[in-house]
């Protein structure tokens, strides 16, 4: 996961910019009536996820707050936070630590650590964001107990059977294209799909700023009858839906730009993340390898350095953050376990513009229309 969000990162942060510009023009008048602290979010960090916990989250906590993207609660082990505050500039920042006695590990069952954990920092983290005493929830744990642990202890949305996981990939149009479901859902049925399909409509059209996103159904050919009993029934529901819907389109399509949001099974959107991981992977290894191969090739790079240094920026995982899992009640940003600080910092302000920018309402919102919709077609034809 950690590769392929690294070659979305530049969509995904110009995206997440263009919504911070257009809520400080949009909410200007409101703003200067408030002070700074009251006017930030507050969002929860499971301090003990990523690999080198929790160092990596305390670090991001504090450049968070340095910059005023959020206010922070730190989850985890009281003295162990404070400690690693204490090695740090944070006296007078927005931060908080918010004591939790355990943590899941990534060796733990998702299921049996919910049941049998039930002070983990995970746990308590999603319990804040439940008793709306944090916007948002941040997590580079385990991602199946994470997933776990939001859709039941935060529920999911009105209308939405199965919360989807979605990633952001670049496209050769210098535009951004969203997948989901990347991997919380293995079996999926037809009208899961057609949820996905809403869910990432609302969360393109408010991130990016699109009016009409595009949308297609990922199959294995564009003609309408192509696919499986899945994708063909899942066709007919998404044709039903007030949204721009172009129809089937194929693995090559994630790249090329022809649609904004790809709504597949989780199984399947696993399969696409893991092979594009794998391709950032290989081409990033024979990139290095013909740089340094001969003198001429070393001279080159050189001469090529700025280049190289900016798309090395473009490409770094930590300027994306995380993944949101859209559906749940509330805001939930899953983070590769090897996030650095940086990563844990984008991550809060992703969060923090996902909750000003009321995804979650507006999702709903759909949902209950498309329902509606779907019940007086099915009233008229029967």
């Amino acid at each position: 996961m950690r590769q392929l969000a690294a070659a979305f990162a530049q969509a995904s942060l110009l995206a997440v910019h263009r919504l911070k510009r257009e809520q400080v023009h949009g909410r200007k008048a409101a703003a200067s009536c408030r002070t700074p602290k009251s006017f930030m979010r507050r969002i929860a960090i499971d301090a003990m996820g990523t690999d080198s916990a929790p160092g990596p989250e305390v670090e991001g906590a504090v450049l968070a707050a340095r910059e005023k993207l959020a206010e922070v609660l730190l989850v985890g082990p009281q003295d162990v936070l404070k400690h690693e505050l204490s090695r740090r500039d944070a006296r007078g920042l927005p931060i908080e630590v918010v004591h939790a006695s355990e943590a899941v590990t990534m060796e733990d069952a998702a299921a049996k650590a919910f049941r049998r954990k039930r002070d983990s920092s995970i746990r308590v983290a999603a319990r804040l964001v439940r008793e709306h005493k944090a916007d948002g929830l941040i997590s580079a744990g385990n991602t199946g107990a994470v997933m776990t642990t939001a859709k039941i202890v935060l529920g999911t949305l009105a209308g939405v059977d199965r919360p989807a996981l979605a990633a952001v990939f670049p496209t050769s149009q210098g535009t951004a294209a969203v997948l989901l479901d990347v991997g919380a859902n293995v079996d999926c049925k037809p009208q899961h799909l057609q949820q996905f399909a809403v869910m990432g409509e609302v969360y393109y059209r408010v991130i990016f700023g699109l009016e009409r996103p595009r949308i297609g159904l990922l199959s294995i050919g564009e003609e309408e009858h192509k696919g499986n009993d899945l994708t063909r029934e899942a066709f007919g529901l998404l044709k039903q839906l007030p949204f721009n819907f172009v129809g089937n389109v194929e693995g090559r399509d994630l790249y090329n730009g022809r649609v904004e949001v790809i709504v597949c099974d989780g199984f399947i959107g696993n399969v696409a993340l893991k092979i594009s991981e794998g391709l950032v992977e290989t081409i990033s290894s024979l990139l290095k390898e013909a740089l340094s191969s001969t003198v001429r090739a070393k001279v080159g790079y050189v001469l090529s350095r700025r280049a190289f240094q900016k798309f090395k920026k473009r490409v770094d995982y930590s300027e994306y953050g995380g993944a949101p899992l859209l559906g749940v009640r509330g805001v939930c940003i899953i983070c590769h376990g090897g996030s650095n600080a940086n990563a844990i910092k984008n991550a809060i302000r992703v969060a923090a513009g996902f909750a000003e920018g009321r995804v979650n309402e507006m999702i709903e919102r759909h949902l209950a229309a498309t329902t509606i919709g779907t019940l007086r077609a099915a009233k008229v034809s029967s």
